[in-house]
């Protein structure tokens, strides 16, 4: 059997603001290409399929237009566990219509832990494979809170309901297994899922990954996960990479780049064959909307621009300005530079004004010891902007800087 591993679709996710429904809308039609054309018969999904527990109308209507699609191709299987990101409630919710279609959607935990355990069937409905479902654990699904417990307490729980919980669904699924073998003189594969973060994971700066569980450094190791396990197919970190330099136990990464942090990083999706002992095949996935970092004085970010609007791309850009010279009017000349050519500017860090704030200030040395309304102030003061107009701006920025927190702290 042929099993496509994909995890950290994140539709709808937005980049410095900007939506990207095309980017997603292309990456699923090649993936059913991919399908097609390499014979898949089952599609993992490990988590994270939306980017946020309200994803839009028009992410759902991807999300059910795809499923519609490949539930039609020769693909039987689709087995879609939940992320951090996701709401188990909406995934969960059309869970017995979409399993008409063979689509076993495990949103979270469920009552009965062996309601994880899915057996897929081949064409002569004969049973060829053994999935363990299980999607992101929850600190309320692993671990019960006592009084005057220590944080290494809190974390030698986690860590240990987590090991438990894969303990006890794989010798449920060893007894399945010889139940299975004795009536059909088959040993069928077991395949396990999972949306965590292992030790020694590889990640990037700002790319939107973040700890699981608040408070903690819980990172799972590879004795977490019994032996017996044929293949492993985990979500979370956005980066391809194998655990424990195991080649049956891996990250599938995201298929689409995340931010400026991962732009150049080839995304891939992972093609198990279960008959060949397990080998998986890297497939790469194409880049769908081209992302770039420029850094340097304005000169030859100028130059860069040029360069690249020579080539008629469609690039998104993030700029960090590091000239010595103070430049008022950076983010205009910038602007002006990619006006009428196939490039957007979504972002320009401008350190040398911060830089220069703090050289004015004799009390504040360092941009850590400012509080952000601090940094807004001298901000508003170094740019000579009239006291008449700092009131209504400074509320704004009051409310802007509310509604982050309160989002951060949901999150």
């Amino acid at each position: 059997m042929k099993i496509l591993h994909t995890s950290d679709w994140h539709l709808g996710h937005k980049l410095y603001g900007r939506q990207r429904y095309e980017e997603f809308a292309s990456f699923l039609q090649w993936l059913e290409r991919c399908i097609e054309k390499h014979g898949v018969e089952t599609l993992i999904v490990a988590g994270d399929i939306f980017d946020s527990q309200a994803p839009s109308n028009r992410s759902l209507a991807m999300y059910y237009g795809f499923l519609s699609q490949i539930s039609h191709s020769c693909c039987r299987h689709i087995i879609i566990v939940g992320g951090n990101h996701d709401s188990p409630t909406l995934l969960n919710a059309p869970r017995e219509l979409l399993h008409s279609l063979n689509i076993h959607v495990v949103g979270s935990v469920p009552a009965d832990i062996e309601d994880e355990l899915i057996v897929l069937h081949d064409k002569n409905h004969e049973p060829e494979a053994m999935i363990l479902a299980v999607p992101y654990l929850r600190d309320k699904d692993i671990r019960s809170s006592t009084a005057q417990e220590t944080l290494d307490d809190k974390h030698r729980k986690m860590l240990q309901g987590i090991c438990d919980h894969y303990s006890i669904l794989v010798q449920l699924a060893l007894k399945k297994q010889k139940q299975i073998g004795q009536n059909n003189n088959k040993k069928i594969p077991l395949i396990a899922t999972g949306h965590l973060f292992c030790q020694g994971g590889v990640t990037r700066q700002g790319d939107g990954v973040r700890e699981l569980y608040v408070g903690t450094l819980v990172r799972v190791g590879l004795d977490c996960f019994p032996k017996e396990i044929d293949y492993l197919a985990l979500g979370h970190l956005h980066f391809p990479q194998l655990v424990a330099k195991q080649e049956n136990r891996r990250y599938s990464g995201s298929p689409l780049t995340m931010n400026f942090s991962e732009a150049g990083e080839q995304k891939m999706v992972l093609l198990v064959d279960s008959s060949d002992d397990m080998s998986v095949q890297e497939i790469p996935v194409p880049c769908f909307q081209q992302l770039l970092n420029i850094s340097g004085n304005l000169e030859h970010i100028l130059q860069t621009i040029k360069s690249l609007a020579a080539t008629r791309q469609s690039i998104l850009l993030e700029i960090h300005y590091k000239g010595e010279t103070l430049i008022d009017n950076l983010q205009e000349q910038i602007v002006a530079a990619v006006e009428e050519t196939e490039l957007e500017v979504l972002r320009i860090s401008n350190k040398r004004i911060y830089n220069y704030i703090l050289r004015q200030s004799s009390e504040i040395k360092t941009l850590e010891e400012l509080s952000p309304y601090q940094v807004f102030q001298q901000c508003l003061d170094l740019s000579e902007i009239p006291l008449e107009q700092q009131k209504e701006m400074t509320l704004d920025f009051a409310t802007t800087l509310s509604a982050l927190n309160h989002n951060e702290q949901k999150a």
